[in-house]
């Protein structure tokens, strides 16, 4: 009997252990390639709230033949480990942008608000690099002649972690 409830506590500490979610870094900070009417690029920082809690915020800019833009983004976002350093995440936010228009026929500039969700997948190598990949639909909340009211933003991160 006692081989039998030794065995039991042995597997049942295994298995907890296997499965604990591994805590994330306190802060991580890079670039984040992203494709939302353009190739563009962010400024990518992320700082750990709870244990399975943190904030991202992410400054870019997008840059055509005819437009540029510049975009502030915050997403609050909760954490899942899925094994070792795989993890996926989802979260809120939102954020602003700011738009120039110019070819030969037409100029505009203007600015918007915008809400959104976001949904990726990311792996935390032993050294201090996380890579992840994501989307991130963006509704607008003004209309205006830059984009249409919804924009999905998908985009590789690289991020230093520490």
């Amino acid at each position: 009997m006692k081989k039998v409830f030794l065995t039991t506590v042995i597997a049942l500490t295994g298995f907890f252990a296997a499965n604990a979610q591994q805590e994330i870094s306190k802060n991580a900070i890079g670039l984040r390639f992203g494709s939302n009417g353009g190739i563009g690029y962010e400024i990518s920082y992320q700082r750990a709230l709870k244990k399975n809690n943190r904030l991202e915020i992410d400054l870019g800019w997008r840059d055509d033949n005819y437009y540029n833009a510049v975009k502030l983004a915050g997403v609050y976002q909760w954490y899942w480990n899925i094994d070792g350093g795989f993890n996926w995440y989802a979260g809120v936010g939102g954020g602003l942008s700011s738009w120039n228009f110019d070819n030969n026929y037409k100029s505009d500039s203007g600015s918007t608000l915008f809400v959104a969700g976001q949904i990726g997948i990311e792996y935390n190598f032993d050294i201090p690099l996380q890579i992840s990949l994501d989307l991130r639909p963006e509704l607008y909340l003004n209309n205006n002649d830059y984009r249409d009211s919804f924009g999905p933003d998908i985009a590789l991160g690289l991020r230093y972690k520490f």
